[in-house]
């Protein structure tokens, strides 16, 4: 049976995530919701979806999809969540899929209570590069992990009414690109305690984050994470061991993964000459996991979601008093 998807939202990473559904045998987006009418039926036209909406809840009640891809704005991730768990439907919705742990507690109770599978659409942690690199840390290839550093960034439009620098739409460096910063680590890391966390950021003055460089302490090791939209940074994820070193360039759409050894010779490199849209990897997944029948993935786990709202939680808190 084809696996049916309904898509929330009309923006470029809708666009994305239903190019990618095209690319998988037995799937299909059946229809497309969006506030405006106009805008739903051009997303249809231009994705050959034969149902356009701009009433989410009806669409979801007259076609009754397997699953709805949430890719609204941020700032209306954990209302439409909620509406669709009360609807009973399947749900990947983007990162972040929650602004805060209050959030993502009340969030995730409900998907537990109403047994409806909840996943962040943390579409990096799946990438066949990433996933080298894992591979390699738990095999020891780099020795035991002492510290490691992630770098990225994107100069967006300073423009308030963009979604990037508008707090009211959800905007900020950290849940546009720290939180690939926090779950690229902790995934390749792996499950390591982690003891203390601590953000240091630039606040623009239309009150969103800008920059922000994080810490977080292991047992016997450092990690850290930079994310910007004002800077020109490195981007790449180094891990470094007691052994050799790994490094991944452009760890959010990683391609290739570099292995050196104690010497800093390179002794693997592997290159992913397959991958044409990354965000099959999490679609495929999403869809395994609703005919298993579970309610959460094991790559991007609940207390996975439920960790990187700590991050957003000390970033807003550091938030000078005279921003929105």
């Amino acid at each position: 049976m084809r696996f049916r998807f309904g898509v929330l939202g009309a923006g470029r990473i809708s666009n994305k995530f239903c190019d990618a559904v095209a690319r998988i045998e037995g799937a299909e987006v059946v229809a497309i919701a969006s506030k405006s009418m106009e805008r739903a039926k051009a997303f249809a036209a231009a994705n050959a979806i034969p149902a356009a909406y701009d009433d989410y809840t009806r669409m979801i009640e007259e076609m009754k999809p397997d699953a709805v891809y949430i890719g609204v704005t941020t700032n209306a991730h954990y209302e439409l969540v909620m509406l669709c768990l009360d609807l009973g439907v399947p749900i990947l919705c983007e990162k972040p899929m929650f602004t805060d742990m209050e959030q993502a507690k009340a969030g995730l109770a409900k998907a537990a209570e109403k047994k409806v599978f909840l996943m962040e659409a943390m579409w990096s942690r799946f990438l066949p590069a990433i996933k080298k690199a894992k591979q390699w840390v738990e095999e020891g290839k780099i020795g035991t992990p002492t510290y490691s550093n992630l770098g990225i960034a994107n100069l967006m439009n300073k423009d308030p009414e963009d979604r990037f620098y508008s707090a009211a739409l959800g905007g900020g460096s950290a849940y546009d690109l720290g939180v690939y910063g926090y779950d690229i680590t902790t995934f390749v890391l792996g499950d390591i305690p982690i003891d203390q966390v601590e953000e240091y950021s630039i606040w623009s003055e239309t009150g969103v984050d800008i920059e922000n460089h994080v810490v977080m302490r292991y047992p016997d090791a450092i990690a850290t994470f930079d994310s910007s939209f004002i800077s020109v940074l490195d981007e790449r994820l180094i891990v470094c061991g007691d052994a050799g070193m790994l490094i991944v360039p452009h760890s959010h759409y990683a391609t290739e993964a570099f292995l050196y050894d104690s010497n800093r010779n390179l002794v693997e490199h592997f290159k992913d000459e397959e991958t044409v849209n990354g965000f099959v990897y999490e679609i495929m997944e999403a869809m395994q996991c609703i005919r298993d029948g579970k309610l959460e993935s094991s790559v991007i786990t609940h207390q996975d979601t439920i960790a990187s709202t700590l991050l957003y939680d000390k970033v807003n808190a550091h938030k000078p008093k005279d921003l929105k």
